[in-house]
């Protein structure tokens, strides 16, 4: 899971997509890179580097970017290797010059990366330099354009898109700059990963500055906040499939008929609502607040079952930070429960589920969280986290309060348990390293060492997001989108681990 935002139609679109990316943070520590490029000169101005954004970026770099249109990422690896040497290769945009001036930026996974990459080295004698799926990606589109004369030409290049689709199997969301033709996007057929389009008039300054302008600008991005942040209006929801591009006279061309004609059915992914997702942003017309409220609202009457049977007697709410705040006053309000935050956030350190290593999320778990033990010591605790997937993190915070004196603890759960692998862009696609694929809720309950471990229906958490249209692979097993080189991928990304 990766952030990515673009920007067309401005000449400070370098400066907008800097901001965007500051609001999609949370979607990507490890690295980032902005690409712009520039009409008037004809050139590219590239930068990438490891760390956060606000790192990565001094004001003396973006100094040095111009353009009327850019794209940005920031990344969260899920596959190649940890050491810094290595992973540099694996930082987005990425660029080629064959057969025309191409960058790409990605977010998600391509299932079947290494029979691409072993296809493209092998048949089309392509030398990949990094062990990201977006360079497979970048080499398929390419090859795909090498014999297209007027690419700009819609048809042709949604051609190219398309036999890309028919190639490539996972979910992924993608911009791209072609140079001097213009900016596209697509998104996967399932819709798996999400992007948003926005629009804006162009401000006195900016016509000013380039007067050829049409007068509008355009953004796409992994979230709404970013656009509403940056003063987009938001357009739509690109659709699973649908292939857009602008071109440089600032008109739009779009498809959807891929996913149509082939009866492919929308599947975004349940967790953006869970855990990703800002909750300012809105996804598919639903907002993410208003999900997890509604998360809270429905494991409230799962709980409050257990309280008239006995089986629990609750004193407080408390949420875990960050994600599971919303949730836990709703929760809170519904069985008129006391809230309290007596868990309190160090907010400098990273989210603990998206380190690399477990020894870096035990570490995370002792620095970012302190327990105040005089409004825990002789309580009954319901703790509230988002999800739960390897345990270690949640079993550390149990044992956390505990020490702090909580007579017994309850652990919830804005999720039902979490027993398959995610190969779409979420990392956790080995099944050993989740800690309910081989046991029962009763037997988490036991690792965990949870008085009560209550986790949220299937039925309730399709009913809080409002849409059954939704991919729960991690929780039914159900996969929409062909998996059989699953074992490959798990098995070399554990290498690359290693």
């Amino acid at each position: 899971m990766c952030g990515i935002v673009g920007v067309f139609g401005t000449p400070f679109s370098f400066q907008e997509v800097y901001q965007g990316l500051l609001l999609l943070q949370h979607r990507g520590q490890d690295a980032a890179g902005i690409l712009s490029y520039d009409f008037d000169s004809k050139n590219f101005h590239h930068y990438k580097e490891l760390g956060l954004v606000s790192d990565v970026f001094s004001p003396e770099i973006l100094a040095g970017f111009s353009g009327q249109m850019a794209i940005a990422h920031t990344r969260y690896a899920t596959v190649g290797p940890k050491n810094p040497i290595d992973s540099k290769r694996d930082i987005q945009p990425m660029t080629t010059n064959y057969p025309h001036g191409i960058g790409m930026v990605h977010n998600g996974n391509i299932v079947n990366y290494f029979d691409l990459k072993n296809h493209l080295q092998n048949e089309k004698r392509r030398h990949l330099f990094s062990n990201s799926d977006l360079e497979v990606l970048l080499n398929i589109l390419s090859d795909g354009l090498k014999d297209k004369e007027n690419i700009h030409h819609f048809d042709k290049f949604q051609n190219s898109v398309k036999a890309l689709f028919d190639q490539a199997k996972g979910g992924f969301s993608v911009l791209g700059i072609l140079a001097d033709q213009g900016l596209f996007a697509f998104r996967d057929p399932h819709g798996i990963r999400p992007l948003i389009l926005g629009e804006r008039k162009l401000t006195v300054e900016e016509m000013a500055a380039h007067p050829a302008h049409f007068g509008k600008s355009y953004c796409l991005s992994s979230e709404s906040n970013s656009l509403n942040f940056l003063g987009y209006d938001v357009v739509r929801d690109l659709a699973p499939g649908e292939i857009l591009f602008i071109d440089n006279l600032g008109e739009i061309f779009s498809s959807t008929d891929y996913s149509k004609t082939r009866n492919i059915q929308p599947k975004s992914c349940m967790f953006e609502y869970v855990y990703f997702a800002n909750p300012e942003s809105v996804l598919e017309e639903k907002s993410v607040y208003s999900a997890r409220l509604d998360f809270g609202k429905n494991l409230a009457g799962e709980v409050q079952k257990l309280i008239d049977s006995g089986e629990i007697s609750p004193d407080l709410v408390v949420p875990i930070p960050e994600t599971s705040r919303v949730a836990a006053i709703s929760l809170s309000e519904n069985l008129k429960i006391p809230y309290r935050e007596v868990l309190i956030k160090n907010r400098y350190i990273q989210r603990s589920f998206i380190l690399n290593t477990q020894a870096s999320r035990n570490r995370a778990v002792q620095l970012k969280l302190t327990a105040i033990a005089s409004e825990i010591r002789g309580k009954n605790i319901l703790l509230l986290d988002d999800s739960i997937v390897r345990g270690t993190t949640s079993k550390r915070i149990i044992e956390m309060v505990k020490e702090a004196g909580a007579n017994e603890v309850y652990f919830a759960t804005t999720c039902p348990p979490i027993r398959y692998p995610c190969y779409y862009g979420v990392d956790f696609p080995d099944p050993k390293e989740l800690v309910a694929s081989s046991r029962s809720t009763e037997e988490v309950q036991d690792y965990l060492g949870a008085t009560k471990l209550i986790y949220l229906s299937e039925a309730s958490l399709i009913k809080s997001i409002g849409k059954e249209s939704l991919c729960m692979a991690c929780v039914n097993g159900c996969y929409p989108v062909d998996v059989s080189s699953a074992q490959k991928f798990q098995d070399m990304r554990s290498l690359h681990r290693e």
